[in-house]
């Protein structure tokens, strides 16, 4: 069974998924990173493979992925750097990224490489559904990999309910409102995801919008599984010396 799999199975609430970028800040800070994260007590890493054009990335991670590139991470490199990675990293890991550079390096070249490493799963946000059902979804079930959809406070509901059929693993939901913003804002969010919760979906949702310490993740698993945190976490890695060190002081501060 998936590691992902096995993890909802035993854990349903207070999930939290660490997403950080490969090859930031230095090129080889990407698995001393996932170490740190995964002994901080993180349940999930969502490990992002640069690109020069991250439409779906914040300005924050949009900078991470630019200086990871010009640090010379490609899928090539990031591969080579998670070679026997799970003897080390035990939690599930999902790469995160965009269809061009996986359509460059060869999509089911990728898969099957990916598999064999091995991880858990996908989330390419520019991948269409059409395209998913009629190309691409059977590569990735070919080689077990867990492939994940994102949805939005705009989403309909039946639009809901075919990604989240198309998913597995879990459904991310994301928000264009801000935790950090107004009461009305967090109000909006909070009738979203009880709309989501509504549906009885078959994957569990984990929510990324503007999750940023303990008590925004306390508050967002309040209405879903979990919940995802990126840019906080690449902002505490910013011109550190330490990152592992800052990564697992980061995530303890979370959990803890």
């Amino acid at each position: 069974m998936n590691r992902l799999n096995e993890l909802f199975q035993r854990k349903q609430k207070n999930i939290l998924n660490v997403y950080c970028t490969a090859g930031y800040p230095r090129l080889h800070d990407t698995l001393p990173i996932m170490r740190a994260v995964q002994a901080a007590g993180a349940d999930i890493i969502e490990l992002g493979m640069p690109y020069s054009d991250p439409l779906a990335d914040g300005p924050v991670i949009q900078q991470s992925s630019s200086i990871a590139l010009a640090n010379g991470m490609t899928i090539a490199a990031l591969f080579d750097q998670l070679k026997d990675f799970r003897k080390q990293v035990q939690i599930p890991v999902i790469l995160m990224g965009y269809m061009n550079p996986v359509l460059q390096f060869g999509f089911e070249k990728f898969c099957r490489q990916a598999a064999d490493l091995p991880v858990d799963g996908l989330i390419l946000p520019d991948l269409p559904e059409r395209e998913f059902e009629t190309e691409y979804g059977p590569i990735l079930q070919r080689y077990g990999l867990n492939f994940t959809f994102l949805v939005t406070p705009e989403t309909s509901e039946e639009r809901v309910r075919r990604l989240d059929a198309l998913s597995s693993g879990f459904l991310y939901a994301v928000s264009s409102s801000s935790t950090t913003g107004s009461s009305k804002n967090m109000q909006h969010v909070t009738a979203y995801l009880e709309r989501l919760r509504s549906y009885q979906l078959k994957n569990p949702i984990l929510v990324g919008f503007g999750i940023h310490d303990k008590a925004s993740f306390n508050a967002a698993c309040e209405h879903a599984n979990g919940a995802i945190i990126g840019t906080a976490f690449i902002k505490a890695l910013d011109n550190s010396t330490d990152p592992e060190g800052k990564a697992l002081e980061f995530v303890n501060g979370i959990l803890k």
